[in-house]
């Protein structure tokens, strides 16, 4: 795929099916609009491109921060691929992409992305202003030469899939139903770092992770999760939270992962985990052997909830 960060820089030897969106997360939704559009582009000899921005809009406009991402800028990108995206571009977004015109964005796009079909939601719209609805987007392909396909969206118990619910979702800890939006785990991301080793003195190590400041994670609690490293993967055991046992004085949750069957030194590698199953609130504990019993508990919890 050909992953570019403006226009100007795309190189396309065919007209292309085009949509437009942040696509944070890359969710079912998504998934059925990029599939399906790639699958009519290919069909008919066009290319599949994709214009998505970074910073998010709402970050930008709306200040909305921290912890908001769901995916990385090279998560989407990797996601976006492996629906067949011929093209991408993560173009920046600032004050002065937000004052694009309609009519002159679409007319870039005409000029640089060879758009020939524009697919889009029912409520979709760009430009200043979100002036570029989809009624302004008809007439506009009818005098630049492109057509409109407008998508219904899809729907998961009677509600529409977006990346708004997904973030909800994750703040409340319900990470089994991010991943039914998500049509996968969600996925969160980090490098090992240096902790307090208070678990190895447990008999207990974990991996502490040092996650990107803007990335969603989910509630603080205990989760069971497939854990991806240089190494293979396999079973873990992760806490998120402030370590109420010991101190309670950590300004930001820690990620720490207890890989279950593993002892190996992971610092500087980066670590991936896959939220399967949230087992249970962080809890204060009397003392170190009430922690250890409960952590114990949630490993055999986890095993059960991992093979199932």
């Amino acid at each position: 795929m050909q992953h570019v960060s403006s226009l100007e820089e795309l190189r396309l030897d065919r007209p292309a099916c085009l949509t437009v969106g942040a696509f944070d997360g890359v969710h079912r939704g998504h998934q059925k609009l990029l599939g399906d559009m790639a699958a009519a582009a290919h069909a008919t000899g066009r290319a599949a491109v994709v214009i998505t921005f970074y910073p998010h809009p709402s970050v930008v406009l709306r200040g909305r921060r921290p912890s908001f991402y769901i995916s990385t800028p090279e998560e989407k990108a990797e996601l976006l691929a492996g629906l067949g995206i011929d093209a991408l571009v993560t173009h920046p977004f600032n004050a002065a992409v937000a004052s694009i015109r309609a009519a002159d964005f679409v007319a870039r796009l005409v000029e640089l992305a060879r758009l020939n079909e524009l697919w889009c939601g029912e409520d979709f719209a760009l430009g200043h202003n979100r002036e570029g609805n989809v009624e302004f987007l008809r007439v506009e392909g009818a005098r630049l030469g492109f057509t409109v396909n407008v998508q219904t969206p899809l729907l998961m118990d009677g509600e529409v899939i977006s990346s708004t619910r997904i973030r909800q979702t994750l703040r409340d800890g319900a990470v089994e139903q991010a991943a039914r939006y998500l049509g996968r785990p969600f996925r969160l991301a980090g490098m090992v770092v240096e902790g307090a080793k208070r678990g190895r003195q447990l008999g207990i190590p974990t991996a502490n992770l040092a996650v990107w400041e803007e990335r969603a994670t989910p509630a603080v609690g205990v989760y069971a999760c497939q854990a991806h490293h240089g190494g293979g993967q396999g079973q873990a055991v992760v806490n998120i939270g402030f370590r109420p046992t010991f101190d309670g004085a950590t300004p930001r949750p820690v990620i720490e992962a207890h890989l279950l069957d593993f002892d190996a030194d992971l610092y500087g590698q980066t670590v991936a985990l896959d939220f399967v199953a949230r087992l249970r609130p962080e809890m204060k504990f009397a003392g170190v052997d009430a922690l250890v019993a409960q952590i114990q508990r949630d490993i055999a919890e986890a095993r059960e909830r991992l093979a199932a």
